[in-house]
């Protein structure tokens, strides 16, 4: 499987009682079909998946296929802290009707997730996984970052096709890029470092700006591969103020109200995450004009 392309991780959008809304979801699928996006993450980081029953992971993931038909890529997050749940997870998820699984590191006991313990751990995934299997490492949430030793282990693996890392080590990027076997796929995990992470050797970006910015992301992409790296520098850096704003300045919350902002559903996070209050939501709106992905004249009916 070619990962190479844009995938925005979807955030998950709830009712006022709380439920999911699955309509929501679709009405964001449909605008987000229009885009030049390669496939479509579910139940990831921006997705609240930690917020979500297994039910209700399942749900998210069996709704998008259902709507999106089998012509688009649908990539489902698996993981969780036990290997027997991770495992059991995916065979639910493929059969929810996802072409690939993201599988997180456990973290709660990160003390121990040594890089023998993390090795064995996604090789008894991918060994019993009926789909193929995408490592995925966010230390800034699970406070473990994904060895380089133990990436360059599991590439070897042919069940595993790569991996969404959103630490943004650049030296790191390299090594895993020299090292892993050849065809192993690496994916930027944040919008921040697209052009550098595709300049060491990624081959596109699973990040929480495409739901937003999948076309200047793409003009990104393109330019790189014309190999008009002035063209992707310029393309990159005003986006760079704005991928932080919907990740570590307000996280999912500045994502789902950036989604509003834009006319699309986004809606209110799943306590414990709390929304914007005003100020933040029109310093947000600020951001996201000067960077050119909000104009006047943008609908703002989905405000909550």
């Amino acid at each position: 499987m070619d990962l190479s392309g844009i995938y925005p991780p979807l955030p998950t959008p709830f009712s006022p009682d709380g439920s999911l809304d699955l309509a929501g979801l679709a009405a964001n699928l449909e605008s987000l079909a229009e885009e030049p996006l390669a496939g479509f993450v579910l139940g990831g980081s921006n997705g609240e998946f930690s917020s979500l029953t297994l039910d209700e992971r399942v749900e998210v993931v069996r709704a998008a296929r259902q709507h999106l038909g089998p012509g688009r890529r649908v990539i489902a997050g698996a993981g969780l802290e036990s290997t027997t749940a991770t495992i059991a997870l995916t065979r639910r998820m493929a059969a929810a009707g996802a072409d690939a699984t993201l599988v997180v590191t456990p973290g709660y006991f990160r003390s121990r997730m040594t890089a023998p313990a993390l090795d064995a751990h996604f090789r008894s995934v991918a060994d019993a996984s009926p789909l193929p299997v995408i490592l995925y490492s966010v230390p800034a949430n699970t406070g473990v970052d994904l060895p380089v030793e133990a990436v360059v282990s599991l590439s070897s693996h042919p069940n595993i096709l790569g991996l969404k890392d959103s630490g943004g080590d650049i030296t790191k990027f390299g090594r895993m890029a020299l090292e892993c076997r050849p065809g192993f796929q690496l994916l930027a995990g944040s919008a921040g470092f697209l052009l550098p992470a595709l300049a060491i050797g990624a081959v596109g970006g699973i990040m929480a700006l495409a739901n937003i910015a999948a076309r200047q992301l793409h003009r990104v992409l393109d330019a790189f591969q014309a190999g008009d790296l002035a063209g992707a520098r310029a393309a990159q850096l005003p986006l760079i103020p704005a991928n932080t704003a919907v990740t570590t300045r307000f996280g999912v919350a500045g994502l789902k109200a950036a989604l509003d902002l834009l006319g699309r559903v986004g809606g209110l996070p799943r306590p414990p995450l709390l929304p914007l209050v005003p100020a933040e939501r029109r310093e947000l709106e600020v951001i996201l004009s000067r960077a050119g992905l909000l104009s006047p004249s943008a609908p703002h009916a989905n405000e909550p």
